[in-house]
């Protein structure tokens, strides 16, 4: 991706895989004797799946076949679209699947995952994150909350979700800061004007109360906020959505896939996409 006008430099030997799926060391395991003996079972069958999958790939590759990838940001589900606004900000390695519903000036960013594939809402307010690999989900179909309330996830305004956070079937009111990291589980209620520590785990149908800062695992109450930290929440929330803004531009909502096969084409490759 370039970003400003700067292109990150690789070499010809340099491999970047197209999401986040690790190598197989399915070539070594098979070395294994053992192993084929395990012929039957399902583990066996997809590690020799998969090798054969990479043995092709190999031998097209060079044979001077290129490859490229096309990953979908935003996912219909069971005919539940994704909503979001002009300038809500999904970053194009993101996942936004099911009865999602984004107000403005929201964002996504890079590996998140927000997916309601389970017929339960999730809501992500007026200029909140969800940032870098945080999932955002719900219980399952068939699951109910001990409250009687609905299974959905809901995020408010002014709300910022740490880099590898987890929530599921939890409330958040306006104007948090949920630090890296976090975990909130279902049924919890995180009140507004809160700031939690990274890595704090708020336990299933916990509360946690308005104009606090709690941490730990799990969660135990720090301190009371102060007046400059409360009004610190809502800009950064503004200050990160303005950063989203400067990446929207450099995609485009088609996307930017053809942007690499017509690299491909200009050295002369034969692509097909992967």
């Amino acid at each position: 991706m370039t970003f400003y006008g700067a292109e990150p430099f690789k070499t010809n030997d340099t491999f970047i895989a197209p999401l986040v799926v690790p190598s197989s060391k399915a070539s070594s395991l098979l070395l294994d004797s053992d192993l084929f003996a395990m012929s039957s079972s399902s583990t066996m069958k997809a590690v020799v799946g998969r090798a054969v999958r990479e043995a092709g790939v190999a031998l097209k590759k060079h044979g001077g076949v290129e490859f490229f990838t096309r990953h979908r940001p935003i996912m219909t589900f069971y005919g539940a679209e994704p909503f979001k606004t002009n300038d809500t900000f999904i970053a194009p390695t993101a996942s936004v699947i099911g009865n999602v519903t984004h107000w403005d000036e929201s964002s996504v960013w890079y590996g998140a995952v927000v997916r309601a594939d389970s017929n339960h809402a999730i809501t992500v307010g007026f200029s909140s994150n969800i940032q870098d690999g945080a999932v955002v989900t719900t219980l399952s179909e068939k699951a109910t909350l001990d409250t009687g309330f609905p299974p959905t996830t809901h995020v408010g305004h002014y709300v910022s979700v740490g880099a590898g956070s987890v929530l599921q079937s939890c409330r958040i009111d306006d104007l948090v800061v949920i630090g890296d990291k976090c975990t909130i589980l279902e049924g919890s209620l995180v009140e507004s004007h809160v700031m939690l520590e990274p890595g704090t785990v708020v336990p299933a149908y916990a509360r946690i109360p308005s104009g606090q800062k709690w941490g730990g695992n799990p969660a135990q109450f720090i301190a009371d906020l102060t007046v400059d930290e409360k009004g610190g929440i809502q800009a950064t929330a503004e200050k990160i959505h303005l950063q989203a803004a400067e990446h929207m531009l450099e995609f485009l909502p088609i996307g930017n896939t053809y942007v690499h096969l017509e690299e491909l084409e200009k050295k002369g490759y034969e692509a097909q996409q992967g």
